[in-house]
């Protein structure tokens, strides 16, 4: 005969409770573990899929995620011709919220060379970019259909293609458009504006006595032409040949070129290292947290208990059974309570993980440790009720 199982029987109730309660806690724990993991599949989301060795950036910026970095296009022959890349291709980034159907609507717009890489890197629905303007692949988290439009700048993008689970490092779902589509949106000057500024570069112009009216004219265009152009981009991204010294290429661009050439993994770096350090370090104080009140659950459940069985205790010590036998019933009920209430929380933790708003990675090996962590802790807890139930006296279950 069990008496762990024997008293577990008699008290069904409480016990069920008490692991569904612990289950929900431990699922929480097991839902910011998957957060945390999501945070960095996220964050290497767009850099994943863009394969890139090289993100040449503005000069002293650790652009594009972590800061602004604009740079002219035209960068990437130069790039392109550095010896060592392979192959150069501009992207542009921006964040987006517009209203649609009567909500805030924001995701993430990557504008890429049709030429080039960086752009979708797999179409679950329809097709790619094929025209160089108005048409748009987005990412199945925009929840938007092929053939729906949607108004950006001044024109309407159609949707061509939808693509997997692609998103921004702060979770924004993204959406591709050509390159030269995203300067339009991102750069493009609205019409008032651009009236605006050639009125103050002409009326400027005028008041420069030396300038003949035929110079004014000629600089006024010029001017205007360098002004109002939309040929920026945040990046520019290089793939190295196979062999190339990927140190050496940094050194050139950086000595000749004066931009920033950040490898793959120095990226990687910027963005888990210092965009969601505080992230990380928020969630683990909080599974910390809740691992300690599971414990000091588990311990007040195990004390309570033993004290509903002091007369038990009593009266098993009386007829002779050695402490072993005790100390074996509370430790297998602490554990078999830890046990079910780990599988309620992984059940509930996987059948909702999918409906989170942020993506949520469960793996295996951190399973693996809560695991071990809340058997731990059951045991741990358990020695509060043990200490209790070595103190009783076999006279004791002959009290009234």
């Amino acid at each position: 005969m069990n008496l762990a199982i024997r008293d577990i029987r008699y008290h069904r109730g409480r016990f069920i409770l008490t692991s569904i309660g612990l289950g929900l806690l431990l699922g929480v724990v097991m839902s910011m573990g998957g957060i945390y993991r999501g945070l960095f599949a996220d964050a290497l989301a767009t850099l994943n899929a863009t394969g890139a060795d090289l993100w040449v950036v503005q000069q002293d910026t650790n652009g594009p995620f972590a800061e602004n970095s604009r740079i002219p296009e035209d960068i990437k022959y130069r790039i392109a011709a550095v010896p060592g890349v392979a192959k150069a291709s501009p992207l542009s980034f921006q964040t987006i919220q517009i209203d649609r159907l009567g909500k805030p609507f924001r995701f993430f717009l990557i504008g890429y060379d049709l030429h080039g890489f960086g752009g979708p890197p797999a179409i679950i629905a329809g097709r790619n970019i094929r025209q160089k303007h108005y048409e748009m692949v987005v990412a199945k988290g925009m929840k938007m259909q092929l053939g729906e439009t949607i108004r950006l700048g001044l024109h309407d993008y159609t949707v061509v293609g939808i693509t997997g689970k692609m998103v921004s490092s702060s979770g924004d779902p993204a959406a591709y458009v050509s390159l030269a589509d995203a300067q339009e949106i991102q750069f493009k000057k609205d019409n008032n504006l651009i009236r605006n500024e050639r009125a103050r570069i002409e009326a400027k112009l005028a008041g420069i006595e030396t300038l003949s009216p035929v110079q004014a004219k000629f600089l006024q265009q010029n001017i205007s032409a360098i002004t109002e152009s939309t040929h920026t981009v945040n990046t520019v991204v290089a793939r190295l040949e196979p062999g190339a010294n990927l140190q050496e290429v940094q050194e050139r661009i950086g000595r000749w070129n004066h931009f920033r050439a950040i490898s793959d993994e120095g990226q990687k770096t910027i963005l888990t290292k210092g965009m969601i350090e505080k992230a990380r370090k928020q969630l683990g104080l909080f599974r910390l947290i809740l691992l300690v009140i599971s414990a000091v659950i588990i311990s007040l459940i195990i004390y309570t208990s033993t004290l509903d069985k002091i007369k038990v205790i009593a009266t098993l010590k009386l007829i002779g059974s050695q402490n072993r036998v005790i100390i074996g019933m509370i430790l297998q009920q602490s554990l078999l309570m830890g046990v079910i209430a780990y599988g309620i929380g992984y059940a509930l933790i996987s059948l909702t993980y999918e409906k989170f708003p942020r993506r949520i990675v469960l793996e295996a090996f951190d399973l693996q440790v809560l695991f071990v962590i809340v058997v731990a802790i059951c045991a741990i807890s358990s020695f509060v009720g043990i200490r209790k139930a070595l103190q009783v006296e076999p006279a004791e279950a002959l009290g009234g």
